[in-house]
């Protein structure tokens, strides 16, 4: 269902994508496309919840920008708070009065996890606090499986990702998009 959702949206692109990570793709989940309609975000979240069941946590934290409508949306469905941390001088870090507990149990919310970069800067955002991550929640997990976090996705896909230097379409000197909101430095 969450794959007919992405389709129908228009969030699942083919192409020659440069990811925040720095390697490349010949496909690209955009859920900004998905997350516009609140009808179809709350039936992909919803997918996300029903694996939550039974995953003690006190709040939602989603970096900023992919996790911010995430985090509120399963905070909206879950009964739970949800806040988001933001980039400051290059760091992520709670603004705009959010705060959390010491030892709260803390759930990372994002789009999509390819490397989980973002997701890693917003928990370090947390423990700085004192919070403990018990997971991370997301509506499409890309990554290799390699994340020492619980992963409670919407859906996995497996979408080609390369190295630039072994990119099948840099040699054909394929057009390249970065679709991405992070700056690549």
């Amino acid at each position: 269902m969450l794959i007919d959702l992405l389709k129908q949206t228009g969030a699942l692109l083919e192409g020659h994508f440069l990811l925040t990570s720095g390697k490349h793709s010949d496909g690209y989940v955009q859920c900004a496309k998905l997350l516009m309609y609140p009808d179809k975000a709350e039936k992909a979240i919803q997918s996300i919840v029903k694996k939550l069941d039974g995953i003690d946590f006190d709040l939602v934290v989603g970096p900023a920008m992919g996790g911010i409508i995430v985090s509120y949306e399963l905070a909206r469905q879950t009964g739970k708070p949800g806040i988001f941390v933001e980039r400051e001088d290059g760091k992520m870090k709670f603004r705009r009065g959010f705060t959390m507990g010491k030892d709260q149990k803390v759930l990372i919310a994002e789009d999509v996890v390819t490397t989980g970069k973002s997701a890693f800067e917003a928990i370090k955002a947390v423990e700085e606090l004192g919070g403990k991550v018990v997971g991370i929640a997301c509506i499409v997990d890309r990554s290799s499986g390699d994340i020492e976090y619980p992963i409670y996705e919407g859906v996995r896909l497996s979408i080609n990702t390369y190295e630039e230097e072994d990119c099948p379409l840099c040699k054909e000197n394929v057009s390249i998009i970065k679709p991405g909101s992070r700056r690549i430095d």
